[in-house]
C-alpha cells in the first residue's frame, strides 16, 4: 500500500507565505529591538529646552551656547547626567538653579579636582510665543544664590547696577565686562560655620573695583564660585570678545591638563539613574548582547529548515474504523457509484425506523412500508424512498437522503 495520502493537493497549502511571515517576524523584531534601546537612552535624548539656567538650555539665562563653542574649539564639553560621573579630571561646571540643589555630591567627590560653581541670578519665566525661551522677571532674592553653597560655605553678596567697565583680573586670563546689573560675593559670612576654617580663605580672581568680587578661589583647593553667570551663559555669549575670554577663563581653570569639560545638568533636574537596561547595549555588558543576539539569529534561521529525523509521511489507508468508513467512501466516489446508493440508503432508514416506531416483527416489504406510510406527518415513508432510489446524481442523492433523515427526525 502506497504511503502517499489520496488527497487533493490545494495551492493554498498555508495562510500567509513564507516571505510575509519573514517580513513580518523582521517589522517586529526591528521594532522590539528599537522599543528597548529608545527606552535604555530616553533619558540622554531630552533635549533640555526648558528655558532653564543649565547647559542644554538655548533660554538667555542657559548656557548651550558655551557648550557648542567649546565644542566646536576643540575642547570636548560633554553633558553630564548622573552624579556618578563627577568622578572625572575634567574641569566640573555646575549651574543649581536654586538655593535648595543639594551639592553634597558634587563637594564631596571633587574636592581634588577643578570645579566652577556658577550661582543663580534670574529670575525668569517661560516665553509663550518661542519653545525654549525664557523672559526676565527680574532678579532672585540674595538667599538663593547665598544659598547654594550654605551652610558650609555661606557668603555675603549684593546686587546693583554697575557703569558696565572692565573688570579687574587677580590672576584669571581674559577680559571681561562688567554686566548689568551685577551680582557679586562681598566675603564670608562671619557667621559661617566654624567647622569649615579650610573653606573660610576667599581667593578674589575677578574684581568689580569696588570690593566685589565676580569669581573667586574658595579654600586652597580647585573649588571656584562665580557670582555672576553672565559672564558665561548665554547672555553673555553674544559678545565676541566676552566668548573669548570664557574659552580662555575655562581653559585656566582646567589646570589639570583634562581631556575636556564636563557641564553637569543633574542639578536641573535633567539627570537619571543607571540603568541596568542601558548596560546591556554599553561595553563590557555589549559583548554578552551581541553573543545572545547572534546565536537566537541563528536559531531563527535554523527553524526553516528540516532538522532531526525526517518524518515518515502518513499512510494512504489509515487504520480504525472511522478511517475505513473514509477510504471506503473515498473509492465510491472515485468508482461514480454515489448515485446507486439511494435504494440502499432508504433500505437502512426503513429497518432503523422500524425498530423505533414498534412496528409489529411479522411485517415485511410493502406491508412494512404501509405502516411507515401511517404515521402521521407531512410526507410518506415511500415517497421518499421512492426519490431517493431514483437519485441520478450526488446533488439529488444528497437532497433525498436528507429528507429522509429529517422524516425520521421528525417521527421521533
Amino acid at each position: 500500500m502506497s504511503d502517499i495520502a489520496i488527497t487533493r493537493q490545494t495551492s493554498d497549502a498555508g495562510l500567509f507565505r513564507g516571505r510575509t511571515v519573514a517580513l513580518m517576524l523582521a517589522i517586529g523584531i526591528a521594532g522590539f529591538v528599537g522599543m528597548l534601546v529608545l527606552g535604555a537612552y530616553a533619558p540622554d535624548l531630552r533635549s533640555g529646552r526648558n528655558g532653564g539656567a543649565h547647559a542644554l538650555s538655548n533660554a538667555v539665562t542657559g548656557y548651550a551656547a558655551l557648550v557648542k563653542l567649546a565644542e566646536a574649539t576643540g575642547r570636548n564639553p560633554r553633558i553630564v547626567r548622573n552624579a556618578h560621573d563627577f568622578e572625572t579630571e575634567d574641569l566640573l561646571i555646575l549651574t543649581p538653579e536654586t538655593g535648595a540643589t543639594d551639592i553634597s555630591q558634587a563637594l564631596i567627590q571633587r574636592a581634588t579636582r577643578p570645579t566652577l560653581f556658577v550661582l543663580p541670578k534670574w529670575r525668569t519665566v517661560p516665553d509663550e510665543d518661542h519653545a525654549g525661551w525664557a523672559r526676565y522677571q527680574g532678579l532672585l532674592p540674595l538667599d538663593e544664590p547665598i544659598g547654594v553653597l550654605a551652610p558650609g560655605i555661606r557668603f555675603t553678596m549684593r546686587q546693583g547696577k554697575s557703569g558696565g567697565g572692565l573688570l579687574e583680573s587677580h590672576g584669571a586670563p581674559g577680559r571681561f565686562w562688567t554686566p548689568r546689573p551685577v551680582q557679586v560675593i562681598t566675603g564670608i559670612d562671619p557667621d559661617n560655620d566654624q567647622r569649615q576654617d579650610r573653606w573660610r580663605d576667599l581667593h578674589p580672581m575677578l574684581t568689580d573695583g569696588r570690593g566685589g568680587i565676580l569669581l573667586a578661589q574658595v579654600g586652597e583647593g580647585p573649588l571656584y564660585v562665580l557670582a555672576d553667570p553672565d559672564l558665561l551663559n548665554n547672555r553673555g555669549m553674544k559678545y565676541l570678545g566676552q566668548a573669548r575670554s570664557a574659552l580662555a577663563l575655562l581653559d585656566w581653570l582646567n589646570s589639570t591638563d583634562a581631556d575636556g569639560i564636563a557641564f553637569d545638568v543633574s542639578m536641573n533636574g535633567l539627570g537619571h539613574s543607571r540603568s541596568p537596561l542601558k548596560l546591556l547595549f554599553e561595553p563590557p555588558f555589549l559583548a554578552m548582547t551581541l553573543a545572545v543576539v547572534a546565536t537566537l539569529l541563528l536559531a531563527g534561521f535554523h527553524a526553516f529548515g528540516r532538522f532531526g529525523p525526517p518524518r515518515a509521511r502518513a499512510r494512504a489507508v489509515a487504520f480504525g474504523k472511522t478511517a475505513l468508513v473514509d477510504n471506503s467512501a473515498l473509492l465510491i466516489r472515485k468508482a461514480g457509484r454515489e448515485s446507486r446508493l439511494g435504494g440502499r440508503y432508504a433500505a437502512v432508514i426503513r429497518e432503523r425506523a422500524a425498530r423505533a416506531f414498534g412496528a409489529p416483527a411479522r411485517l415485511r416489504d410493502q406491508a412494512l412500508d404501509q405502516y411507515l406510510d401511517s404515521l402521521k406527518g407531512a410526507h410518506r415513508f415511500t415517497d421518499l424512498a421512492q426519490a431517493a432510489d431514483a437519485a441520478s446524481d450526488r446533488h439529488s442523492l444528497r437532497d433525498a437522503a436528507q429528507a429522509l433523515h429529517d422524516w425520521q427526525k421528525d417521527k421521533s
